[in-house]
């Protein structure tokens, strides 16, 4: 007979609903009477709300006595948090209900104070960026290594995140980023040896790596390899509901009382249930299957691979390093596809895809990006391989020389800039106009961007606020630009122009920046 999962917080909830309760409190949709009786009074055609929100509804409800409080729990939600530590392999686990990014800047504010210096990885996410600023802390960035075949940027290497640590032993610790988007990752054990000899804590933003260290064939988790704080996107390869994320702790570097105040913070006092249930769940799917979860849907992306050699088909994945000197470990659960030709960019085979169906995860100048979940072995695999055959067909008479230039991956990084930065300071203050002027992209050459630059997805910026702009910088703009790329929050969804600093001359004839604070 199959075993019952153990989700005590989803539990309490149900108990609670089985009550009939009469609701005097907030949700306004009172466990759903509010929105049933508005809903009345509307069209027989709205029923398709209450249908599907509805049972959901139920389950919404705040801190009550039979729930628990986020924010101080003692009964369902610490239970919850307390098995979730047991499955991935922490001390402490606290879940969170604003994605990976609450994540990140609560531990960007736990470990920093205003002024102070971490070493952070240069491709982070912007949620760092932003805890950064938050916390008006400097960042030294670190250079991260390259994949050999694709190009694509991992993580620092051991010997350089050494010398930041020897050059700046101020530092509160070391933040680094690991799987990259595109499921490449490097084994945290010796960055979290190197961390903990001198006396820092190894954090790591593994938001696509919730699903590690649960089959043979899955990178290890961070968690797992010594790392003091590892924020993971449960939503994102689990079974968890978007938004829900958690953030595993163990050692005595991270201050514990200081993390639950900036979660305290960052996260909302008034928490959604249903997002926290859904970790809890999906907590108790992964621990008791295990392996079993994810062995079909590895098998099938394994077969899948096979299958597109023996089609020769148009679109390709691409080959992996094989390399003594740096071993990298590859998710087997994330397909690139890419152009054997390069005659489609990343863009277009998403969009051609998308006309059948088949909806990617993102894409970039070479490659779509695809993410399997468990299930994809019945029915979602067999429709992928449907799709890029209609692709190969559509595409057989299209050759090379359609191409207006060849399609290099996505390099966000310039090789000129040192592979250890000098501290960049950040702060929560913005620029006026009087700060800052707009020019052509060209024109800014050698100015200090007034602006981050920030393709999306993957979220990572090119550019900081404050930087020098270098040809490295523009060209790839203007190549993100014309292959299609958005850019997030920029003022200029073009690119064609750019925000730059006003440098002006100070007494001793150095150069400062203008700002209105």
């Amino acid at each position: 007979m199959k075993q019952r999962l153990h989700a005590p917080l989803y539990q309490a909830l149900v108990n609670h609903a089985s009550k009939d309760p009469v609701s005097f409190h907030v949700p306004g949709h009172h466990g759903n009477e509010a929105l049933q009786y508005a809903l009345n009074m509307l069209d027989k055609q709205e029923e398709a709300i209450n249908r599907h929100f509805g049972p959901l509804l139920a389950l919404d409800v705040t801190e009550l006595s039979t729930t628990d409080d986020l924010h101080h729990p003692e009964s369902s939600i610490k239970e919850a948090q307390a098995l979730a530590a047991e499955c991935f392999g922490a001390e402490d686990t606290y879940f969170l209900v604003g994605g990976s990014t609450s994540g990140n800047l609560a531990l960007i504010l736990a470990v920093c104070d205003p002024g102070d210096i971490i070493l952070v990885q240069r491709n982070v996410h912007k949620s760092i960026i932003n805890g950064l600023k938050l916390a008006n802390a400097k960042a030294v960035f670190l250079t991260p290594e390259r994949e050999s075949i694709t190009g694509l940027a991992t993580v620092p290497s051991l010997l350089e995140t050494e010398k930041a640590i020897i050059r700046y032993p101020e530092a509160k610790a070391v933040f680094l980023s690991t799987p990259n988007y595109y499921g490449m990752s490097v084994n945290m054990e010796r960055y979290a040896e190197l961390c903990h000899r001198n006396g820092i804590p190894l954090l790591i933003d593994e938001a696509h790596g919730a699903h590690y260290g649960f089959h043979p064939e899955l990178p290890a988790s961070a968690i797992q390899a010594g790392a003091d704080a590892v924020v993971q996107s449960t939503h994102k390869t689990l079974t968890a509901m978007t938004m829900g994320a958690m953030l595993h702790v163990r050692g005595s570097l991270l201050s514990r009382g200081r993390l639950k105040d900036t979660l305290a913070m960052i996260q909302s006092s008034s928490p959604s249930f249903p997002i926290m249930a859904s970790l809890d769940i999906s907590r108790a799917i992964a621990q008791q299957l295990g392996p079993d979860l994810f062995r079909e849907s590895i098998e099938a992306v394994r077969l899948f691979r096979q299958w597109l050699k023996e089609e020769s088909s148009r679109l390709t994945v691409p080959e992996r390093e094989d390399s003594p000197v740096r071993s990298i470990s590859y998710d087997p659960l994330r397909i690139l596809l890419m152009d054997r030709d390069g005659l489609l960019s990343g863009y277009e085979i998403q969009q051609e895809l998308e006309r059948h169906g088949c909806y990617a995860e993102m894409a970039d100048p070479k490659y779509s990006l695809l993410v399997v979940g468990p299930h994809a072995a019945r029915g979602a695999i067999p429709r992928l391989q449907e799709a890029i055959l209609h692709i190969n067909a559509k595409y057989a008479e299209r050759c090379d020389s359609a191409m207006a230039e060849p399609i290099q991956s996505l390099d966000l990084m310039d090789e000129d800039i040192s592979s250890v930065s000098e501290p960049v300071a950040f702060a929560r203050h913005g620029m006026s106009g009087k700060g800052a002027r707009r020019v052509h992209l060209q024109d800014a050459r050698g100015q200090l961007s007034g602006e981050m630059v920030i393709p999306y997805p993957p979220g990572i910026p090119i550019l900081y606020t404050g930087e020098r702009i270098t040809n490295h910088h523009i060209s790839q703009i203007e190549w993100l630009a014309r292959t299609g790329a958005r850019f997030q929050g920029a003022e200029d969804d073009t690119m064609t122009t750019i925000a730059i600093l006003i440098e002006e001359k100070d007494e001793d004839g150095s150069n400062s920046v203008k700002l209105s604070l």
